[in-house]
């Protein structure tokens, strides 16, 4: 890093010193007032990719809602009825620690995945990066034009022309956050519940609407005045990406050994017999990066690796006859000291950490198993005798955690000499992802009770003999004293 410091500060281009330029934020002024960000449409191989990748998330975000497996939802977060659906597999409070193995697991990836890759996630696949993007940005160049004419019109009065194409744009973005406000509540309640909500009205439910107004009025915000910032000055993932980070990361670099000393770009000069790199200061880098930084500055935080600069640079780098590249996906090492990539240890560390854990998810969802049990005694309740057999009473509660009804059955695993009554037919019908509460009288034959508190184990089985869970509870008897 020292080798890049040294050329920055001994280069022919207006170059900052990287001892200042970090101490500031890109988007505001000495003075701490905001600087607008008006960046020019890119276009490149990489904004193609970028923009294939964001159609198929799009397309993904818009029909998870819609889609089911097994009747149920593919993706289902109802936290207020405690509802989850996930793969089509429903998740219940019991299940909690399966899905609190999940969460970590999904935070080591990320953490691994940014050391590797460094902040790609956030150009190419963070949600607020593809709706800024891929929509409201393309929104704002169809209705106000590129970079220079949106310039002028921020800057001209409110005349007839900057009235109707800003309030045009707005009630767009307003449709806009509006569609995703909505598709957001269906992965909450489900889209039959937001459909069902949308034709009673606001006037059936007040609270609702007010709530989707709220996170509409939210959405409006950070697409049209916020902006960058969220990837700047609110985003947590930014500022973590600065501690996972080292030289061996992948990142979107500018070849400050082969760019400098910069200089404008002449015709027929001899750039390299002169003492010249090939940046041509063209500032181009500059004017399509959508969080406004240069990146001939070094790796920054502001910095989402969106590949704009690249797609830039590329292009100008083909129009003066230059190999492409001098900005491009690379490791500090590869830029500095021409090293390859290398998975290093830490890298390996984190691989290892990643795989047990979701080798141990995957054993967690392998045995949650399709149903689960419980058999509790009524708080208060006791032994009776009755034709030489003592009965307990438990309350016991079914859940159904299969894709389809089940009939089962209860018996006795330990002791054996158990018997279950609870209806005429001793089986019971478990309607799919519900619960089943019921009453059960548990009988032993008074010499087989020799404990006044006596453990034994009660088995729920289905059609085919199966066992589906057990539970170990206790039975309660007369005290006998034992010689």
């Amino acid at each position: 890093m020292q080798d890049q410091e040294n050329i920055f500060r001994g280069g022919q281009g207006q170059v900052i010193d990287p001892e200042t330029f970090r101490d500031s934020v890109n988007t505001m002024d000495h003075t701490g007032k905001r600087k607008w960000v008006y960046p020019r449409k890119p276009k490149g191989r990489y904004t193609n990719y970028r923009l294939l990748v964001s159609l198929i998330l799009l397309a993904i975000f818009f029909a998870i809602p819609f889609l089911t497996i097994n009747g149920n939802p593919i993706l289902l977060l109802n936290v207020l009825d405690r509802e989850f659906y996930i793969a089509g597999q429903p998740f219940y409070p019991q299940d909690f620690f399966i899905l609190a193995i999940g969460a970590i697991a999904s935070i080591v990836f990320i953490i691994l995945f940014t050391v590797v890759f460094g902040r790609i996630f956030c150009g190419w696949i963070c949600p607020q990066t593809i709706f800024m993007e891929m929509i409201f940005r393309k929104v704002e160049y169809a209705i106000e034009g590129d970079r220079n004419k949106q310039i002028r019109l921020d800057n001209q009065p409110w005349n007839t022309e900057k009235i109707t194409k800003r309030g045009l744009k707005w009630t767009i973005f307003i449709i806009i956050s509006l569609v995703i406000t909505h598709v957001m509540f269906m992965y909450i309640v489900g889209y039959e519940r937001v459909v069902h909500i949308m034709k009673e009205g606001p006037s059936a439910y007040p609270t609702n609407f007010i709530v989707m107004v709220l996170f509409t009025i939210a959405f409006y915000f950070v697409f049209a005045w916020l902006r960058e910032q969220v990837c700047t000055l609110v985003c947590p993932y930014g500022r973590l990406q600065g501690v996972l980070i080292d030289k061996q990361t992948i990142n979107v670099y500018y070849d400050f050994k082969r760019g400098e000393n910069r200089s404008k770009w002449r015709n027929g000069e001899d750039r390299k017999a002169e003492g010249k790199g090939d940046c041509i200061d063209c500032n181009q880098c500059v004017v399509v990066c959508p969080t406004g930084i240069d990146i001939r500055n070094g790796q920054q935080l502001e910095c989402v690796n969106c590949t704009a600069c690249i797609d830039a640079c590329d292009e100008v780098m083909v129009k003066v006859g230059l190999p492409k590249g001098l900005i491009r996906y690379a490791t500090e090492d590869e830029i500095e000291k021409e090293l390859p990539f290398k998975f290093t240890l830490k890298m390996k560390a984190y691989t290892v950490v990643l795989v047990l854990l979701f080798g141990f998810l995957g054993f967690l969802l392998n045995n949650r198993g399709s149903m689960e049990a419980k058999f509790i005694k009524p708080a208060g309740s006791t032994f009776f005798l009755r034709d030489g057999k003592i009965s307990n009473i438990y309350n016991y509660t079914f859940l159904n955690k299969s894709d389809k009804d089940q009939l089962v059955t209860i018996k006795i695993m330990e002791p054996k000499e158990g018997t279950i009554t609870f209806s005429n037919t001793n089986k019971i019908i478990l309607k799919k992802n519900e619960i089943t509460k019921g009453t059960v009288n548990v009988s032993f034959p008074e010499k087989n009770i020799h404990l006044s508190k006596q453990n034994v184990t009660i088995g729920v089985y289905n059609q085919k003999g199966e066992l589906l869970d057990s539970f170990e509870t206790y039975f309660e008897g007369p005290f006998k004293i034992q010689f």
